[in-house]
């Protein structure tokens, strides 16, 4: 593109730019890392992958902003910086997605087969799968596309088969029977992440059990539960040891109401004797705790409920009941027979699955698992000894906390879509997990049948940091930019997803994976509720880059936010970043029509700068500061906020008013070229502080600006520029404390002037007091105050002589100075 100067449009279409510099960019190359580069030291991260079925949503946006501006920063101060996009395969949500497009069709995935069923799903991707991608295009998003990963690509699915090939090897994943959430409605085991916890208006059923023989009430224990129809598969009743109360009760039976089958009384620290009536139902087969309670005690698992959530012959006479069917009837025999005791209205958190709503039902069920202790404690170590630090610090312990609490990891899902587990099975009774698909059995020569389940989604994710580099193959990219530099995401996936990163890449790579966690928080609506699909509040970010431009809508997310914690979304925020824009593209618009004869090779001397070019100097110096502080420590609000500040302030409300002028006095032509160096020197690098946070109108701006050897304007692209490196010379503080009190002066004259009603047009006359060692420098520069304040005359007496205080006047004090308005006239 031509460097010649062009011509700025008197009014901001963010639409039109943010269409033809994306694309520019792009074509240009400039979002490309050099893996060959050994000289320039190295940034990387690695997007955390959307879903492939996912659109655009308000946490995507900020996620995006956050990383976008660190990659263009760090782009901007030299580095070889890589952003690696990508996309998840998102095993259950694909899979819906697909099953419903057959079921449109009236058919089922079964009706035509797993391997035609896998088809119509890649075929469902490569139709939408972009969609997402090009959604962050939208938002200005500065990815390495030709390095873009899906997690079931040939190289992410090479990964997993080693991961998982290599933990069983090591004993680390086994196959077992264990306590998992399990969705009766898509049939599958679900990981932590994918069940929601909604709080619910429940019940607490009180229920009767009689020792056995007895029908005596003194012979009985009451038990509480919110779930009755799992009672159909106790096992137990446990209390605690030290419970006097039912001292007489350890190790004799009960006999469970309705069904009459026997069940001890065990003693088991477990119980909480304070809590409720300090008995608990043990149903191992359907509570995870009462689960590890079975272990200990060897208790016999009853399962009372199928995966469907219809009720078993272990149920007796309410088999093929549907389980809140079963619970209605249940209730209703209890209170019949005696054994319901009370009901209260109890609140608590219900799981749902995440995809289809469906209450989720604790199960015991066949599952392949991880073992997670010995992941966990080099983990652990990494974080304690400040090789992964964590942003904000206060969410070290929480990580810390979870891994010391760790429990195995369920990672089999009962679908079709995703990474098949690995693993082979003979009539002989022989298991063969490999690397490669086995033809036959080593031991038999007989036939074998793969496992049906395949991996849970977050198996892959845990891999995505060094997986998108091409481990477990040594090459150049993973050389040059393993490990990334810093994984930004929300803090409410630290335990499904950050964590296991550490995990997979510690054990896998001998090194953590990256070395800071930046975690932000939740966009939250304007009355800070969540946003969800449910309660109908969610906000498109589209829609807001429709109607105000993303530029706009990445400066409102920035603004104002801190690491770790919530913000909210205001339309009227999204709009006052939209009148920023316009501010900043209307003070560019200025300065470019006053600088249509800028001459390159003009360098003002100490001597030509004014009193206000040292100002604005001096606060853009001290933003350089505070921007680069800021963004080096992950302070991004703050930094937004330093740049709105001097942007709006400093440079246009202040600087272009005191310069203006200068720049019609074309009769003084040393003053007119200094000034229009200030102002290009000025403009020129803001654009670079601000191009982080407001990528496509800092470019456009850029593309116009005149040529010169201010600010390594030599690059056709902001984004080939250099951050501002040498501003510590120009600070002059006595200037700007100097030029600060005149500012004040000029704000308390406007402010007088407003309070009588002052007529615009009419120039006040103006009496000033000031000490002596500030009095020249006051009418040194008395020309300011005349034009931005409508003065004149003016006066400036010392403070010292004590002289008569005018009479009938309007009196303001600012920085020692007294300021009197005669209203005479007004």
């Amino acid at each position: 593109m031509s460097k010649e100067q062009k011509e700025i449009a008197s009014v901001y279409n963010p639409e039109e730019i943010e269409k033809k510099y994306y694309k520019y960019w792009e074509e240009q190359g400039l979002f490309h890392a050099d893996e060959n580069d050994t000289v320039s030291e190295k940034f990387s991260i690695v997007i955390p992958p959307p879903n492939v079925t996912g659109q655009l949503h308000m946490g995507h946006a900020l996620d995006e902003t956050v990383q976008d501006i660190l990659i263009r920063y760090k782009k901007l101060r030299g580095y070889n910086a890589l952003w690696v996009p990508g996309t998840d395969h998102a095993g259950i949500a694909t899979q819906i997605k697909v099953e419903e497009a057959l079921a449109e069709k009236n058919i089922s995935r079964h009706d035509i087969g797993r391997e035609a069923f896998i088809t119509e799903v890649w075929k469902w991707k490569e139709q939408y799968g972009s969609r997402i991608t090009n959604q962050l295009r939208s938002l200005g998003s500065a990815c390495d596309w030709d390095r873009e990963r899906f997690t079931m690509d040939e190289g992410c699915s090479k990964a997993v088969r080693e991961t998982f090939v290599s933990l069983y090897e090591e004993g680390l994943i086994y196959k077992g029977t264990r306590i998992i959430n399990w969705c009766p409605r898509c049939n599958t085991a679900l990981s932590d992440i994918e069940v929601e916890h909604e709080d619910t208006q429940g019940h607490l059923y009180h229920i009767r059990y009689f020792l056995e023989g007895s029908s005596d009430p003194e012979d009985s224990i009451v038990v509480a539960t919110t779930r009755p129809e799992t009672m159909l598969g106790d096992t137990a009743v446990a209390v605690h040891p030290e419970d006097k109360r039912y001292e007489r009760f350890a190790g004799k039976n009960l006999i469970l109401p309705i069904s009459e089958r026997k069940i001890p009384v065990i003693l088991d620290e477990y119980v909480e004797k304070e809590f409720g009536t300090g008995a608990v139902k043990i149903t191992p087969a359907h509570d995870p705790n009462d689960f590890e309670v079975g272990l200990r005690h060897q208790l016999p698992h009853v399962v009372a409920m199928d995966s469907t959530g219809i009720m078993t012959s272990e149920a007796g006479k309410y088999e093929g009941m549907e389980r809140y069917e079963c619970r209605k009837q249940l209730l209703k025999d209890l209170d019949e027979q005696g054994y319901l005791v009370k009901v209260e209205d109890h609140d608590h958190a219900i799981g749902h699955c995440q995809r289809c709503s469906t209450i989720v039902e604790p199960m015991a069920s066949a599952q392949w698992f991880v073992k997670m202790d010995p992941l966990a404690k080099p983990a652990i170590e990494a974080i304690n000894n400040g090789t992964v630090k964590v942003v904000p610090e206060r969410f070290t312990k929480i990580f810390i906390n979870w891994l010391e609490g760790i429990r195995d990891w369920c990672i089999s899902r009962q679908i079709w879509w995703g990474h098949r587990i690995p693993a082979w099975y003979c009539s002989c009774g022989e298991v063969i997990v490999s690397r490669e698909d086995p033809a036959e059995c080593p031991k038999c020569g007989g036939k074998l049948e793969q496992d049906p389940d395949v991996l849970d989604t977050w198996f892959s994710s845990a891999l995505w940091p060094f997986s998108t580099l091409g481990w477990p193959e040594e090459t150049q990219d993973l050389k040059t930019f393993y490990p990334t530099s810093v994984l930004v995401t929300a803090y409410d996936i630290i335990f499904f997803w950050v964590t296991r990163m550490i995990m997979m890449g510690l054990k896998f790579t001998g090194q953590a994976p990256f070395s800071h966690v930046f975690l932000h928080g939740l966009v939250r609506d304007s009355e800070g509720k969540k946003m969800s699909k449910s309660l109908g509040n969610g906000i498109d970010p589209l829609d807001v880059i429709d109607k105000y431009s993303a530029d706009a809508l990445r400066f409102m997310l920035i603004t104002g936010n801190t690491p770790g914690n919530d913000t909210r979304f205001y339309w009227e925020r999204v709009e006052a970043s939209r009148n920023f824009s316009n501010k900043l593209w209307n003070a560019s618009r200025f300065t470019l029509l006053n600088t249509d004869d800028f001459d390159p090779d003009f360098v003002p001397t100490s001597e030509d700068y004014t009193l206000a070019d040292k100002f604005i100097l001096t606060r853009y110096a001290k933003a350089v500061e505070g921007v680069t502080r800021n963004i080096d420590k992950y302070e991004l609000g703050e930094a937004a906020r330093m740049l709105y500040e001097f942007i709006w302030d400093d440079f246009c409300d202040w600087y272009l008013e005191l310069v203006k002028p200068r720049l019609y006095n074309k009769e003084d032509a040393i003053s007119r070229k200094t000034a229009q160096y200030t102002l290009i020197y000025v403009l020129s690098n803001t654009l670079k502080l601000l191009h982080p946070f407001m990528p496509f109108i800092t470019e456009a701006i850029w593309q116009m600006l005149p040529e010169n050897k201010l600010s390594d304007y030599t690059h056709a692209s902001i984004m080939k520029a250099k951050w501002p490196e040498e501003y510590q010379s120009l600070i002059d503080s006595d200037s700007e404390s100097l030029m600060t009190t005149i500012m004040d002066i000029i704000k308390a004259i406007r402010n007088m002037r407003s309070e009588v009603n002052a007529p615009p047009g009419r120039k006040s006359e103006v009496i000033i007091e000031a000490a002596s060692n500030l009095k020249n420098a006051i009418i040194e520069n008395m020309e300011y105050i005349s034009k931005l304040a409508a003065a004149e005359p003016i006066t400036i007496k010392d403070l010292a002589k004590q002289d008569e205080k005018p009479e009938n006047a309007l009196t303001k004090v600012v920085a020692g100075v007294e300021i009197y308005l005669p209203l005479k006239g007004l």
